[in-house]
């Protein structure tokens, strides 16, 4: 039987490198824009439109969109709301539309918006991407988000724990050294992923604006069931049964 390749992109600055149009990409930024994205569209977003820059942010709430925005960890002045997963909840926005940028996680949307499909990753919705993905036969990148281009401890992770579900299913094979980087990562953090987290600079960088609350939220497994998938510039929720 035929198996399909699977690699892991450690950074934006190397996208390059791994882009291609017969790939399914699957966005990664633990901490926090991808845990918020599925956290969202579990409790009923309707869609989300991810916009890279300030500017297009600040004019999507001028047109009276909801808006969740930061910068640095930081909320902008603007901003209904930041990208933290907590701010996502059924009461406020179930049935919305939300525009969402972050430093991170919705540039690299836009980087890869050129492959067969763009989806969105977390440990929320993993077992369930997973299967999705299994079931596509597709060459798989796994694009971790990074920061500010700089390598990511958690999204790193992550990416091993996905890759160790792919490569089981022996439907993907893999000849990429950061598919096993991150595979020996996953290896040492997977008996307390979130004890092992807290080593990440990401963690320090969330405590110093007092936004480290979710940590241990983002790194809940099965939380849900919907796959996020971008198409025509909106991130919509594709249900997978559980």
């Amino acid at each position: 039987m035929r198996k399909f390749r699977l690699e892991t992109c450690f950074s934006p600055a190397a996208y390059s490198k791994y882009a291609d149009s017969e790939n399914i990409v699957v966005i990664v930024d633990i901490l926090r824009a991808t845990s918020a994205i599925c956290t969202a569209f579990e409790h009923g977003v309707k869609r989300i439109i991810p916009v890279s820059s300030v500017d297009e942010a600040r004019k999507k709430k001028e047109e009276g969109y909801m808006v969740a925005c930061e910068r640095d960890g930081k909320v902008l002045d603007f901003a209904d709301f930041g990208n933290s997963p907590f701010n996502f909840t059924r009461k406020r926005v179930c049935g919305k539309e939300i525009v969402y940028s972050t430093t991170n996680g919705t540039r690299c949307i836009k980087m890869s918006c050129d492959s067969r499909a763009v989806v969105v990753g977390s440990y929320l919705n993993m077992n369930s991407l997973g299967d999705w993905l299994i079931s596509q036969k597709s060459p798989v990148l796994i694009f971790c988000s990074s920061w500010k281009d700089k390598f990511s401890l958690e999204d790193t992770v992550f990416a091993g724990a996905l890759a160790e579900k792919l490569l089981s299913s022996n439907v993907y094979e893999s000849i990429c050294d950061s598919v096993t980087a991150s595979l020996d990562l996953w290896s040492i953090a997977k008996p307390n992923v979130y004890e092992y987290i807290k080593k990440a600079a990401q963690k320090s960088r969330l405590a110093l604006n007092g936004l480290d609350d979710c940590i241990e939220f983002c790194h809940e497994t099965d939380y849900s069931s919907i796959v996020p998938v971008y198409k025509d510039g909106y991130l919509l929720p594709l249900k997978m049964d559980k």
